[in-house]
């Protein structure tokens, strides 16, 4: 049975800052479940309506009722379970880098990482502002996937100052990407839903690239980050 201590301290996990403070985050759903049990995320506790076969200091077992008091889902899916935050450290490879500047959407970030799951890039590199990884909507969109992208967070511009591989970032006027050469060995800098890439990480791109419009009208302002990004990344690996 849960206690208002145990509803209180998961409930408060929806905020940043208590994800932080507490170093756990949530996860919902079998399936997502599953993937996280199955990977190098520390289980911390198990609530459920259906036993995973769990030890007991791992698993509770919960009436449908108390897991919806502790659910960020409108219909949740019977378990939820906690895990603790991996500290990932920001690593420097030659292989490619996707990397998000102030990327507020928590749907768009869970895209964007199954799309670097999809593509096969292990690593996401996120600027300071961007919503953070375990956000509750971003580990529902991920779909587990999220456990096999390294995600991490620094100073972006310093970031991009220290690596030696070409930059390329996604413009309105940059370069149409069916007629660019493009490298696999590249870091690809996507930028925020309102604003785009900042000023001060745009002067770092050395390559502008753009997906470009086709119809007659071409009134569409913009595409959405997920969205494009999906497209530049095929065109990145179809092409290198």
């Amino acid at each position: 049975m849960l206690s208002k201590n145990d509803i209180k301290s998961i409930t408060r996990l929806k905020q940043k800052k208590y994800r932080q403070l507490d170093g756990v985050f949530v996860v919902e759903g079998i399936k997502t479940i599953n993937e996280f049990l199955n990977s190098s995320y520390s289980l911390k506790h198990l609530y459920t309506t259906s036993s995973f076969h769990l030890s007991e200091k791992e698993e509770t077992i919960i009436s449908e009722s108390e897991l919806k008091k502790i659910s960020f889902l409108s219909n949740p899916n019977t378990a939820l379970a906690l895990f603790h935050i991996e500290k990932k450290e920001l690593s420097f490879t030659d292989n490619f880098t996707l990397a998000l500047d102030d990327v507020n959407d928590p749907g768009n970030l869970g895209t964007i990482i199954r799309l670097c799951d999809w593509f096969g890039i292990s690593r996401l590199v996120c600027s300071e502002h961007t919503v953070d990884c375990y956000n509750p909507k971003v580990i529902q969109a991920t779909m587990g996937s999220l456990t096999r992208v390294h995600v991490s967070y620094c100073n972006l511009p310093e970031f991009l100052k220290s690596t030696n591989l070409p930059v390329y970032g996604a413009f309105m006027d940059g370069e149409n990407v069916y007629k660019s050469t493009l490298t696999k060995s590249a870091v690809l800098v996507m930028g925020n839903e309102a604003n785009g890439i900042s000023r001060e990480v745009e002067n770092l791109i050395s390559n502008r690239t753009s997906i470009p419009r086709f119809g007659d009208l071409k009134a569409t302002e913009s595409l959405n980050v997920a969205t494009a990004t999906s497209i530049l990344l095929s065109e990145f690996f179809r092409t290198s």
